[in-house]
């Protein structure tokens, strides 16, 4: 071969890639596996997999300027007395304080409040701040029971029972000793620096039997007043729906791998669950060979973030969606404002994931209460109010274009695929046919 040849370019693999390697590297140097929160990074088929069929002919769309779009949406009308009325379909997932700052809860309640919605307490317990500016609060009950007591399920509107979680079904999550502040100590009744590891699972019930024990005693304790839901994460949704509405609950959270989690690790959040978009229509199923679609609410989330997202997933059959990791961006999260200082730990905006470290410059993600005062809660609030009015008037759009007048009327039939893959996860026929993989009648 002369000088003048091209040479080929080595090839590297696509199975040892340089992230690969790298992650090999740091296991080989350390002897730990990774932690980290947030949710997959990995591309799975997702709700940018679907698209709206608009009405032309066959169907009529309606104005915007002159005929309204229903957002309204009740959730717990199945045994509760008192059930959480919301104005628009999307409630604010749970985060706990310790995982959060106290501002951003106070900011997260704010928002949620102004725009007529809910949120969730996540791990930990119930601050003042949450309860205060929330005008509607769910309390998740979770495994670990990490401040639970009786008189904050009495204050709350609803209480999750937290089976389990997107981002780490069957397993518990963590929060690091620098994240453990007297408050959080004492809220926990851990001690304080030291590492926290949640339980996965419940320490008082193994089975349905003993979860519809429970259910009964949680409503026993709030006088059968307020909904009582029911969280799993997305693995096998068709069962896990089904027991979960056999143990009487009145709402069904279902959550895919796409939802984040304040810590755990790395290969559980990559490698554990399945995609959002593929639990949804099994859940759905379930509902409805039981008779109790929609008057057991779903509510779905799991990397929900606009009001395509929203629509697709009423369209598949949710009554609700659930946002997290979204709602802490609207909040100022991994905002590149703050990349210096993102940079000098090691990383970048919009990449940062290492919340469990506590040094989260946007003060989101921290007990450092430097850091924490940094955040705003009412400037913070209003723009997670300006966020969720947008994501509820781009979700109005697409049911108008698909001529209904209320986000509940969208249904599968509106929807198409773009890869043989959504069309499977989803059953809506591939985009310019009839067909999706496995559709009765057609044999494959």
């Amino acid at each position: 071969m002369d000088n003048k040849t091209p040479k080929t370019l080595p090839i590297q693999s696509a199975t040892f890639t340089p992230e690969v390697n790298a992650e090999i590297r740091r296991a080989a140097a350390t002897g730990i596996y990774d932690i980290r929160g947030g949710g997959a990074k990995r591309k799975v088929p997702h709700f940018d997999d679907l698209v709206f069929l608009g009405a032309s002919v066959s169907r009529y769309p309606l104005e915007g300027y002159r005929e309204t779009c229903n957002t309204k949406v009740t959730l717990g009308t199945r045994f509760a007395k008192k059930p959480i009325e919301l104005d628009i379909p999307i409630t604010i997932a749970g985060m706990s304080f310790g995982a959060l700052s106290g501002q951003a809860k106070e900011a997260l309640g704010r928002g949620a409040s102004a725009a007529g919605t809910s949120t969730t307490t996540g791990d930990g317990g119930m601050t003042p701040e949450e309860r205060g500016h929330s005008n509607k609060l769910v309390y998740q009950y979770l495994p670990s029971r990490y401040g639970m007591n009786p008189n904050d399920l009495r204050k709350a509107d609803a209480i999750e029972v937290v089976v389990g979680q997107g981002a780490k079904p069957g397993g518990g999550g963590m929060l690091l000793g620098q994240k453990i502040s007297d408050r959080v100590a004492e809220m926990r009744t851990l001690p304080k620096g030291i590492d926290q590891r949640s339980a996965c699972r419940h320490p008082d019930w193994t089975g349905p039997d003993d979860l519809e024990i429970k259910l009964l005693e949680l409503r026993e304790i709030t006088n059968w007043q307020v909904p009582i839901y029911v969280k799993v994460g997305g693995t096998r949704p068709y069962y896990d729906t089904a027991l979960a509405v056999k143990s009487g609950a009145d709402v069904v959270v279902l959550d895919g791998m796409q939802g984040g989690t304040a810590a755990t690790q790395d290969v559980f959040i990559e490698h554990v669950g399945i995609p959002t978009l593929a639990a949804i229509r099994p859940a759905v199923r379930a509902l409805q060979d039981l008779g109790v679609h929609r008057e057991v609410q779903l509510v779905v989330s799991g990397g929900i973030r606009n009001g395509a997202d929203v629509a697709k997933a009423m369209a598949l059959g949710a009554d609700a969606v659930a946002i997290g990791t979204a709602a802490l961006i609207a909040l100022g999260d991994n905002d590149p404002k703050w990349e210096a200082e993102y940079q000098k730990l090691g990383t970048t905006a919009g990449a940062y994931d290492d919340w469990h470290e506590g040094q989260d410059p946007a003060g989101i993600t921290t007990q450092d209460l430097a850091l924490a005062s940094r955040l705003d809660p009412i400037d913070a609030g209003r723009r997670l109010r300006n966020y969720l009015k947008v994501m509820t008037l781009e979700a109005q759009t697409i049911a108008r274009a698909c001529g209904h007048n209320d986000l509940r009327n969208l249904e599968p039939e509106d929807l198409c695929a773009l890869t043989v893959e959504a069309a499977a996860m989803a059953q809506v026929p591939l985009a310019g046919t009839e067909w999706y993989p496995g559709k009765p009648g057609t044999g494959y």
